[in-house]
């Protein structure tokens, strides 16, 4: 359920018998791209991974990368599981019974409302609650400006020094931040710090997008870790209030923000400091 939506991943965690397991399902889910991610994973694929090959390859390699980082969220959730069923949440695995239930004949109007009741609304009313104050911050940081330097801007040159760090800069970093509300409005916060707008943009051609990046200093490099840590930071809002619900604790809560962030900043600190060792950026 988490490649549709990770709050919805997070819900499902119910059917988990055992608290343990349940536990180190919620705090791994985050691993699994969302809806929310896929847009900036394959618009950056294709920018910058098939985008480099010519016509006949572009489509090809920019599938096999969308894959890979696929296949490398689920690993990195089996890799997480393991160490959490090792360290801080060790325990004896339970084992996994399946018992089929007296089939009965399903009641449509009734399964309509209940999905539509307690996951839909339920989810979308979380998010609303968590957007609204979100999307005011964002506007604010955009438009108050001190010394004809946006609050965005400002945060952005802080951040750059750790951003480089990891293959990317301050204003890629502040965008994953502000990102919080919602993964969709990531690229838009990037685009619209690098077009000094005041507004969340969208670009209409892709072509337009790899000009605009490329011109601020884009390379594969920056491409491979922008993908890599839209898989790997924390999860949105939204989870991460589900996950305050589901789990009555703050502490796991905060867990599940930190753990995905820093398999992250691991993961492209080595990525990036390696490429730069081998001279291949």
């Amino acid at each position: 359920m988490g490649f549709g939506c990770n709050a919805a991943g997070v819900i499902g965690c119910r059917i988990i018998d055992s608290p343990r397991e349940r536990l180190i399902a919620i705090l791994t889910n985050n691993f699994v791209p969302c809806n929310g991610r896929f847009p900036t994973l394959i618009a950056i694929g294709t920018i910058f991974i098939g985008g480099t090959l010519g016509e006949a390859f572009r489509s090809i390699a920019s599938t096999l990368t969308l894959t890979g980082i696929v296949l490398l969220g689920i690993l990195m959730t089996l890799l997480v599981s393991r160490i959490l069923s090792k360290t801080i949440l060790k325990g004896v695995p339970s084992s996994f019974t399946l018992e089929l239930p007296p089939y009965r004949k399903p009641q449509i109007g009734r399964i309509i409302v209940r999905s539509l009741l307690d996951r839909t609304l339920f989810v979308l009313g979380r998010a609303v609650s968590i957007a609204a104050p979100a999307g005011l911050v964002i506007w604010i940081m955009a438009n108050i400006t001190v010394g004809d330097i946006s609050l965005l801007t400002y945060a952005a040159n802080s951040l750059d020094p750790f951003g480089r760090l990891l293959g990317m800069d301050g204003y890629i970093i502040m965008a994953f931040i502000l990102g919080l509300p919602a993964n969709e409005i990531v690229i838009p916060i990037i685009i619209m710090s690098y077009m000094a707008s005041g507004s969340l943009l969208d670009l209409k051609e892709l072509d337009d997008l790899r000009q605009l990046l490329t011109s601020h200093g884009w390379t594969w490099l920056t491409g491979i870790c922008v993908m890599l840590f839209s898989l790997m930071h924390f999860p949105c809002g939204t989870t991460l209030w589900t996950i305050k619900k589901e789990t009555q604790s703050t502490k796991w809560t905060l867990a599940a923000f930190a753990v995905p962030t820093i398999a992250g900043i691991i993961i492209c600190f080595i990525v990036a400091n390696g490429a730069r060792l081998l001279g291949l950026a």
